[in-house]
């Protein structure tokens, strides 16, 4: 059993958790959840040891192994399949001693307990955790220097999953998942016998693999039964209580206070008006129930335009002269809603990039109507906001020529107003962002929408409320999404990015689902497969003569590795600042908070631009 016993931590001055206290049964697969700030990410610190609270403690029986995914992603040239199998560190010591010892009845001893922990079936157990993580066998055997920060915390993630720890803490463990990953991620963890303590901000994930709901709000903790459905019933019954009893509070007192108007002055009724004043004086208010008006997304509507929005023939789109998509058939309609599926570094991006115009075709056509407007959301317009301008500022510089009131306008369809509109930049949350990334680039109604997994710096509610936009909106939309239940409920037509092209798939998404749990993504037939093979001979081509590519990946992959070694030091300096970089140490809490969501903003779109890229080097027809 986990016990969170009056658990207080302060961090600049602000109390961030406030006598918390749970206790989570043994072997339960717990959601830690709330809203963006809440202290999640604290919470797991704490009771992962990382941090130690200013008052209370988590505790765990005696002995208990603990696995926190680090936050810092492992580097050097030993292979993705090495440093999972060595994430076991008993095994890995048993292995050696099995190699070394002179002793027989020590070598009894290490024998057995190698067959008791099945030492031997190891490498298949860590080759199948790196496969459904999206590592092929050839990306398996090579050096973690050559991947992203983004495949390296994947590196990381499936160490953890093998080391199989008593209690298993993950903070937002899909964050660097693509929609497969994250469906294999989640029937793993549907098996897993020990505790797990879970941040998520994913309804479905949530859903299917956790018993009970951890629901972080004001510095308390409340434990539901059930998953997140459940606990989204159970809330909606606490709140209509508690407005239920600040209504009839709200009666009482009004009842008080006209009792005590009318009757202080009277000298037979000043005595029973002061006993109603004291009972006035004593009763406490009930909070109000939790309420975020600037929860909000409004996609303006577009005018009509005939169809179809965009017709591809046979066309063929890539970088640097290497295909990465052939032979899309595809038409686009005003009312349509369409999932990319497939696995990262299949084209994905490369195909939002073509319909969005910024790519055109390498071969066969591409035809758009003159007057369409797009509206394409990366990460890359979150991490290009400049942090010393204010969102009013960012909308008038593109709404050149619009009144004051049209500019606030737009910027109230997303819950900008009064004093976050004028709000600088550096001070917003990475929701926050991501809201006035989405005003800026839908501020001329466009016809269509292309969102390349919108929803990562959003949390459960803003997701819900993205989701019932979308749903509102009368234009076309493209979704990229690992989020499940966004595309169930968003979504009308799914078209599967792999083999080197993209086709219609003909299935639910609970198809689907079922399609790559059985194996079957990625797996092609004896034609597609020679495709493939031609095109990575292509891509290995282009790639020893175009040096400018190369280079370019290089210095994303540089830069990536900075943004993380930043991240990992800012950390430190807030976790225990006498080991702070001298470059940390002067600076405040909040300045070091701010400085953090920054830095994570770059590397998220650090890692985007890294995985671009690499469909140019590495994911030619794959």
């Amino acid at each position: 059993m986990l016990n969170l016993n009056n658990i207080t931590v302060r961090l600049g001055g602000r109390v961030i958790l406030d006598g918390a206290s749970a206790a989570l049964p043994p072997g339960s697969r717990v959601g830690l959840i709330g809203r963006n700030g809440a202290g999640k990410s604290t919470m797991v610190r704490v009771i992962a040891g990382q941090l130690e609270p200013d008052d209370g403690s988590a505790d765990m029986p005696r002995g208990s192994r603990i696995g926190y995914l680090a936050q810092e992603a492992p580097h050097g040239t030993k292979t993705p399949f090495e440093t999972v199998l060595e994430a076991d560190l008993e095994r890995a010591a048993l292995m050696i001693e099995s190699e070394t010892s002179e002793d027989p009845d020590r070598l009894g001893d290490v024998y057995e307990r190698l067959i008791a922990i099945d030492a031997y079936t190891a490498p298949a157990r860590a080759a199948q955790i790196l496969l459904g993580l999206g590592f092929d066998e050839e990306m398996q055997a090579r050096t973690l220097d050559s991947f992203s920060g983004g495949w390296k915390m994947r590196v990381a993630l499936a160490a953890l999953l093998f080391s199989q720890p008593d209690l298993l803490l993950l903070d937002e463990p899909s964050n660097h998942l693509d929609l497969e990953a994250v469906m294999w991620l989640e029937d793993f963890l549907k098996g897993y016998k020990a505790t797990i303590v879970v941040v998520s901000h994913e309804r479905d994930f949530l859903n299917n693999v956790v018993d009970h709901i951890l629901h972080l709000q004001g510095g308390k903790i409340t434990l539901y039964p059930g998953g997140y459905d459940a606990f989204e019933r159970q809330r909606a019954e606490r709140l209509a209580q508690i407005e239920a009893a600040r209504a009839n509070q709200a009666v009482q007192r009004e009842k008080l206070q006209e009792y005590i108007a009318k009757n202080s002055a009277r000298a037979s009724t000043a005595k029973q008006a002061q006993s109603r004043q004291k009972m006035l004086a004593k009763m406490q208010p009930i909070a109000e129930s939790y309420n975020d008006p600037t929860l909000s997304f409004g996609f303006p509507n577009p005018t009509e335009l005939r169809p179809p929005l965009i017709t591809l023939d046979m066309a063929t789109v890539g970088y640097a002269d290497v295909p990465i998509l052939k032979r899309l058939n595809m038409r686009l309609d005003p009312d349509d809603r369409v999932a990319l599926l497939g696995r990262n570094g299949n084209g994905k991006t490369t195909l939002a990039r073509l319909l969005a115009a910024q790519l055109v075709p390498m071969d066969g056509a591409m035809a758009s109507s003159n007057k369409m407007k797009v509206g394409y959301f990366t990460q890359y317009q979150v991490e290009e906001l400049d942090p010393h301008d204010t969102p009013i500022e960012h909308m008038a510089h593109l709404m050149k020529g619009a009144t004051p009131a049209a500019v606030r306008a737009q910027l109230g369809r997303f819950g900008f107003s009064g004093d976050k509109a004028t709000t600088k930049v550096g001070k917003l949350s990475g929701g926050e962002r991501a809201r006035l990334a989405l005003a800026l680039i839908t501020r001329d109604a466009p016809h269509m929408l292309i969102l390349d997994e919108p929803t990562n710096h959003l949390d459960v509610d803003a997701r819900e409320a993205l989701v019932q936009a979308l749903n509102a909106y009368t234009g076309a939309v493209v979704l990229v999404s690992h989020d499940r239940h966004m595309l169930e409920l968003t979504a009308d037509r799914l078209v599967l990015v792999d083999g080197g092209t993209a086709k219609e798939f003909d299935g639910s998404l609970d198809d689907y689902i079922a399609f790559v749990l059985k194996g079957d993504a990625g797996k092609g037939d004896a034609a597609s497969k020679a495709d493939k093979k031609a095109g990575k001979k292509a891509a290995a081509d282009a790639k020893n003569n175009d040096a400018a590519l190369r280079k370019a990946l290089r210095e994303v992959e540089e830069q990536t590795a900075k943004f993380t070694k930043e991240c990992a030091a800012i950390d430190l300096a807030m976790s225990d600042p006498a080991k702070a970089e001298p470059r940390f140490s002067r600076m405040s809490m909040g300045d070091l908070n701010k400085r953090r969501a920054e830095i994570q903003v770059k590397l998220d779109a650090s890692e985007a631009k890294w995985l671009e890229a690499s469909e140019a080097l590495e994911g030619v027809a794959a």
